[in-house]
């Protein structure tokens, strides 16, 4: 019994670090720098200046995945705060990945392909 306290003990030990550098829900197309950089993990005050920059050059992101385009920020900081990261007040991480999911492609059956 005391083995399995001090396993879960442990357990929960090595967890709670990642639980404390969990990412905050942030909407980027609003936020400022200091919020940005206290919100997403792997994103410091230079990186989030740099979203702001690009944000106010070239307008509001429209999906996460276009923060690809700040530089230093690269796919896995991208996934690792993909659940935090709103686009538009009141999102949802779910509507978020909505937006960023790729588009099915419109496929035609054969028999309406050749009626034309």
């Amino acid at each position: 019994m005391f083995n399995k306290l001090v396993a879960v003990a442990l357990a929960l030990t090595l967890a709670l670090p990642g639980l404390l550098l969990a990412a905050t829900p942030v909407n980027i197309n609003q936020a400022d720098a200091a919020t940005i950089a206290k919100s997403l993990d792997g994103i410091g005050q230079a990186k989030a200046e740099a979203i702001v920059a690009w944000r106010e050059a070239h307008g509001p992101f429209k999906k996460a995945d276009d923060l690809k385009h700040v530089k230093g920020i690269g796919k896995a900081t991208i996934e690792r705060n993909r659940s935090a990261i709103q686009l538009e007040a009141g999102d949802t991480p779910e509507a978020v990945a909505q937006v960023d999911a790729p588009a099915k492609p419109a496929h035609k059956s054969r028999k309406a392909a050749s009626e034309k």
